[in-house]
């Protein structure tokens, strides 16, 4: 038995809807090689295994701001504000497999994170707040519950693993949330 398995109520609800996008998204990288979750497939710089590596990382980085706040969100890495041209360039290998990664290594990570926010979420109080981060994406003095973190994430969860799924069906037609 996991330490989730005997929640009820309100967070069995978002952790049910949490898995299911995941699963979505895992689905749809199924069969592929790493040359093919490597491709893109529109114009677009989005590939499936990039998407994976991305929602593997985001995920992290929320479920960090639900247990300490904006300051350990980005940990070990300077304000946005502050990026040059090496961080942009950082930030942008989270969008793609590069070499020496493989799918199957980002699904792993994104196993191990998705368990690690399964076990958190578990823990916390969903009414529990922190201060955004000042960024100009958000409203100056917003703040978010630890709830807000958990349907932010899964709406881009789904987001993207309807991405994913237009990834796959460009690559080789295969259609996997229809």
């Amino acid at each position: 038995m996991n330490a989730t398995s005997s929640i009820t109520g309100e967070l069995a609800d978002l952790l049910t809807a949490m898995r299911t996008n995941r699963d979505n998204l895992r689905h749809t990288a199924r069969g592929l090689s790493d040359e093919q979750a490597s491709m893109r497939t529109t114009v677009s710089a989005l590939t499936l295994g990039g998407l994976i590596k991305h929602l593997a990382h985001g995920e992290r980085q929320w479920m960090d701001f639900a247990v300490g706040g904006p300051a350990t969100m980005f940990s070990g890495s300077k304000p946005w504000s502050e990026w040059d041209e090496a961080d942009y360039a950082r930030y942008n290998d989270g969008f793609q497999l590069i070499p020496g990664e493989t799918l199957a290594g980002a699904l792993a990570e994104y196993e191990e994170t998705a368990r690690h926010t399964d076990e958190l979420a578990a823990r916390l109080d969903l009414n529990a707040a922190h201060p955004l981060p000042e960024a100009p994406w958000f409203a100056p003095g917003g703040s978010w519950s630890v709830r807000m973190v958990l349907l932010h994430l899964i709406s881009e969860t789904a987001q993207h693993a309807g991405h994913a799924d237009i990834l796959r069906e460009a690559l080789d037609g295969q259609k996997t949330m229809a």
